[in-house]
């Protein structure tokens, strides 16, 4: 049944009905399942960051009892919307149902001196960096609340007791809401910070629970930046220089002289832009009228052909940087009985977000309003402020809920551009890039090559190896000072600090860029670093003549961690478990933000060349999961997006321009191709909190290859996997 044409969207998700008359999808606009805990369909504050209820810069707490707590990092889709809250529940010892969720506001944070520190959701790290904080933040606010209903008793504080929502004095019966003791509790100042619980002791944390985005984004009222509308807003469409790095020269704009609806032609330093009235459809179809020159420079004569070339002469024989050096690499491979070999090559990569780069900016002579998806609400405030020539305090930034990021995000370039725009038409403008524009003008996850040596004793163990990263620098490519050593972390992360116990080994790593512009991607040095690694780690094992998993866990001795993960994830992926003919398994295990993730991926190849990716099974150790439920999600979409990268992700370049620029070009994982995904959790405790967004994404390509070799005897040391002909023998 098709909708009518006047019906979005959006609003058939909302209020569409089965053939049969039933409610399809839905639970009302702006409304929360009963008994649920909740956000706002737009997660921004709504004035300046503060509530009359505030009992401090986190919480507020209203007369009926109800309890709003601030969340300052950003949602996207990764669910710390949920866990942190939940945190902060957790020493509150609030009533879970009774609690809604709103941003922080990067304007209040700035006006009470930073109170929010960083607000930035990057390398897996908001509930890993932000536990404790949140944890103090709830305990104080218990603390306070306590205090104020004692002191309205006239009872000592020791005397009471606090539990969902309420405080209790036992030797009376009394008790009174959060609700009633909250303004008095804003007024107390502790002398010193209450301890926090033991994990042992937590009830919220680590109970799986449904994420508070989520009823607005299937209802269709969550909202997006794309989906700002403002009275009198005028629509942006964009085109950049198709060669990263280079200008506008010159347009003829002749074409769009009297043309209806169309506002002004915008000339950006490195693109150009057309403003119209009713639509960002009308404003696209003009500008494909245009047909700018651009001065490319030498970067106009580059092609992937050239690149490839440079970095595999770079990772073989390139001068470079030590990252490790434990014992005699050279004296190990030249003792060895047997020296393997082996060259892994991945190309650029986009982010390739659901939701386009889009940006929405009010200008006037002395205040901006800015909405936008960011990961960085306070980066982005500082940007803005730089862009518009506007002093911070005269912005307001209304982050919506993010479609997606994966690190592209923490990137501002629309918003920048919007700014720009703004500033020549003097009304409120809404830029949206189109999914062309999102993909060939990405800030791209690193080309790399990455060189292997290994020596074999004669009993088919490791003695020594070699590992050579030539990558490109995301800190040069973002404008930031480059390490004096020439070794960033990410450009040798999971490599120099691998756990395995390989006596001799060496890591060396050479930055190289080119002018394609590189910038952190999920995972980030994990996307190539765990492809390669646990890729040849495998060969090692099939060289030696060792189980690949049984090789692992002898170099893996006394890493209780490690072992831990790497037998949960054997055991429950049946590893060494007979499999019908046509199937093979692959196994991978790498460390990503703190987060140790093992994988066995079961493939099936029915027809030649046709590979089918059955099932992933994933073990993880975060230490601990805040809401189990996030965790294992996250895992699952890790697993389809680094999927999607290795099967078929490539940005090529010729003659300087990125040469992909929608999803018929550069492919996704249908729903049809995604694999049973079973997670486990293998947590060790202790104080050990790991990064969760990131870490399921590092294995994953590297157990796909290893099972496809396991299958056809066909070695995959270069992504994506399409590029190979499956059907042809080893």
């Amino acid at each position: 049944m098709n909708a009518p044409a006047s019906l979005s969207r959006r609003l058939f998700i909302r209020t569409g009905v089965t053939l049969a008359g039933g409610l399809a999808v839905g639970v009302g606009l702006g409304i929360s399942p009963a008994g649920a805990v909740s956000t706002s369909a737009a997660p921004w504050d709504k004035s300046d960051g503060t509530n009359p209820h505030d009992i401090d810069a986190w919480i507020a707490i209203e007369p009926d009892n109800s309890i709003l707590i601030r969340y300052t990092r950003a949602e996207l889709g990764q669910g710390s919307m949920t866990s942190l809250p939940m945190i902060v529940a957790e020493e509150l010892e609030c009533d879970w149902s009774a609690v809604r969720v709103e941003y922080g506001s990067p304007g209040r944070s700035l006006r009470e001196g930073n109170k929010y520190g960083d607000m930035s959701s990057v390398g897996s790290h908001t509930v890993k960096d932000s536990r404790l904080k949140m944890l103090q933040v709830g305990a104080s606010a218990r603390v306070r609340l306590v205090q104020a209903a004692a002191a309205r008793w006239g009872v000592p504080a020791g005397e009471c007791s606090a539990a969902k929502s309420m405080v209790t004095h036992a030797a009376s019966g009394r008790t009174l809401s959060y609700g009633d003791v909250a303004a008095d509790a804003a007024k107390i100042v502790l002398s010193a910070e209450p301890a926090l619980k033991a994990p042992e002791q937590y009830t919220l944390i680590g109970t799986p629970q449904k994420r508070v985005d989520v009823p607005f984004k299937v209802d269709g009222s969550a909202q997006f930046a794309i989906d700002t509308r403002l009275p009198g807003m005028v629509y942006a469409a964009v085109i950049g220089c198709p060669v990263p790095g280079g200008k506008l020269a010159s347009v003829d704009v002749s074409p769009l002289a009297g043309a209806p609806g169309i506002v002004d032609i915008v000339k950006l330093p490195n693109a150009l832009a057309v403003v119209a009235t009713t639509s960002f459809w009308r404003a696209r179809q003009a500008l494909a009228k245009l047909h700018p020159e651009w001065d490319v420079g030498e970067a106009g004569s580059t092609n992937s052909a050239a690149f490839n070339a440079e970095y595999r002469a770079a990772a073989l024989s390139g001068a470079g940087a030590s990252a490790r050096k434990d014992g005699d690499v050279p004296a190990a491979l030249a003792k060895a009985p047997k020296v393997i070999e082996a060259l892994y090559e991945v190309p650029y990569l986009a982010h390739a977000t659901m939701e386009p780069m889009n940006a929405t900016v009010d200008l006037r002579d002395d205040r901006m309003e800015v909405w936008v998806g960011t990961q960085s609400a306070d980066r982005t405030l500082a940007a803005a402020a730089r862009v518009s020539g506007l002093k911070p305090e005269q912005i307001t930034i209304h982050n919506c809920y993010v479609g997606g990021g994966f690190g592209r995000k923490s990137n501002n370039d629309d918003m920048a551009q919007a700014i720009a725009i703004a500033k020549q038409v003097k009304r409120p403008v809404k830029l949206i890039w189109t999914r062309e524009e999102d993909i060939r003008h990405d800030r791209f996850r690193p080309q790399a090559a990455i060189a292997f040596k290994a020596g074999l004793g004669a009993d088919g163990m490791p003695t020594g190896w070699q590992i050579r990263t030539a990558v490109g620098s995301l800190f040069r490519s973002l404008g930031i000072n480059p390490v004096p050593t020439g070794i960033e972390p990410m450009a040798v992360e999971g490599l120099s600090n691998n756990p395995y116990k390989i006596a001799n080994t060496q890591v060396d790593c050479i930055l190289k860029n080119t002018h394609v512009p590189v910038a952190f991607w999920r995972s980030v040095g994990a996307s190539q670093n765990g492809f390669s690694i646990e890729s040849f780690v495998d060969e090692m094992a099939i060289a030696g003549g060792k189980d690949p998993v049984a090789l692992r866990r002898t170099l893996l001795a006394g890493e209780a961690d490690w072992l831990k993960v790497l037998e949960t994830a054997a055991e429950k992926g049946d590893w060494g478990k007979p499999l019908p003919a046509g199937h093979a398994r692959g196994f991978a295990i790498h460390e990503c933000y703190g987060t140790i993730v093992g994988e066995v991926v079961e493939v099936s190849m029915k027809t030649p060349g046709m590979l089918k990716v059955e099932k992933v099974t994933v073990a993880v150790d975060c230490g601990h999961a805040a809401n189990p439920l996030s965790v294992a999600e996250q895992m699952e979409g890790a697993v389809i997006y680094a999927m999607s990268a290795a099967m078929y992700g490539k940005i090529t370049v010729k003659d300087g321009e990125i040469e992909q620029g929608n999803f018929d070009t550069y492919q996704m994982v249908r729903m049809a191709q995604a694999p049973k995904i079973d997670v486990h959790f293998a947590l060790t405790g202790g104080t050990k909190w790991g990064g969760c967004g990131e870490p399921g994404a590092g294995p994953l390509a590297a157990a796909l290859c290893n099972a496809i070799f396991a299958l056809t005897g066909k070695r995959i040391r270069s992504l994506p996997i399409m590029d190979h002909d499956l059907a042809a023998s080893a």
